[in-house]
C-alpha cells in the first residue's frame, strides 16, 4: 500500500494531532515539525490564536507526502 494523502497512516497522524498539536508529525517521525507545532501552538493559545496552529498541524499530518 503506497503512504500518502488519505492513507491510514496520515488519518491516524491527524486524529494525534487533532488532540495534541504536532503529536501527529511525531507519529510520522517528524521530530522537528512536531516541536515546532506543539510549541507555536501552546505559545499562541496565550494570546488566543493557537487554534490557527492547532489547524495547520491537523491539516500537515493529514497532507504529507513522505519523499520518495
Amino acid at each position: 500500500m503506497s503512504e500518502g494523502q488519505g492513507s491510514t497512516g496520515n488519518v491516524l497522524a491527524a486524529i494525534c494531532s487533532f488532540f495534541i498539536p504536532g503529536l501527529g508529525q511525531l507519529v510520522q517521525g517528524r521530530l522537528l515539525k512536531a516541536v515546532v507545532m506543539f510549541v507555536l501552538a501552546a505559545v499562541l493559545w496565550i494570546v488566543w490564536l493557537g487554534w490557527l496552529v492547532h489547524l495547520w498541524s491537523i491539516l500537515d499530518a493529514a497532507l504529507y507526502k513522505p519523499a520518495r
